[in-house]
């Protein structure tokens, strides 16, 4: 296990170092992105960034992984009843619009959740737990959390602690199952303890660019 999550780390790694200043991959217009996302803004706000902890900031966020959810949701692949009759109603072309404009937006700048537990947390996203056979989430999603499109990695900075700790949780019970035939997500989640998760998430909510 220890070596298949090294190798992953290595991959991603490159990956982001090739992938870090691209263009968006996804073929869209903000413009028209802007104009359709009325009613996401009332949950994920105007400018992307959520009001409310338990739904996610999704300014910034890479035009791929938001088409990839969005999808998701659309099929019943990833299960919301908030989510999922939103996506129905979306053609293919609204989707990769949305996607292109909400990743033009700024990510936010929020943070630390928890400033008592940032040691633990840094700890863990630079450099895991060997122990638990935990990679380094900085492997996957960047040292600043900026994610990797390319991969379909997602960016965490910004992102408030009580969702990603929802989604850690959620992998870890088999809840969510979005990581694909790979389970990257879940095998990691089910290792993390409940404080980890909680200092990985508040740690996470602290990154930016």
């Amino acid at each position: 296990m220890n070596s298949r999550l090294n190798s992953i780390a290595v991959l991603a790694a490159a990956l982001l170092a090739v992938q870090a200043e691209a263009d968006s991959l996804i073929q869209g217009s903000a413009e028209a992105g802007k104009a359709r996302s009325l009613t996401c803004t009332a949950c994920h706000g105007q400018e992307g960034i959520s009001a409310n902890p338990l739904w996610p900031n999704i300014a910034g966020q890479s035009a791929t992984y938001t088409v990839s959810q969005l999808e998701a949701f659309k099929t019943g692949k990833r299960q919301d009843p908030l989510m999922m009759p939103q996506a129905m109603m979306l053609s293919e072309d609204d989707i990769r619009n949305l996607a292109v404009y909400f990743e033009s937006l700024p990510t936010p700048a929020m943070s630390v959740a928890n400033p008592s537990t940032v040691a633990k947390g840094e700890a863990l996203y630079r450099g895991g737990d060997s122990d638990k056979g935990v990679a380094a989430c900085l492997a996957c999603h960047g040292p600043t959390g900026q994610g990797n499109p390319a991969a379909n990695y997602p960016a965490i900075q910004g992102q408030h602690a009580a969702y990603t700790a929802k989604q850690l949780r959620d992998y870890a019970s088999g809840a969510r199952k979005t990581d694909g035939n790979t389970r990257i997500m879940r095998d990691i989640a089910k290792r993390l303890g409940s404080d980890d998760i909680d200092a990985l998430a508040s740690y996470i909510q602290g990154l930016r660019k």
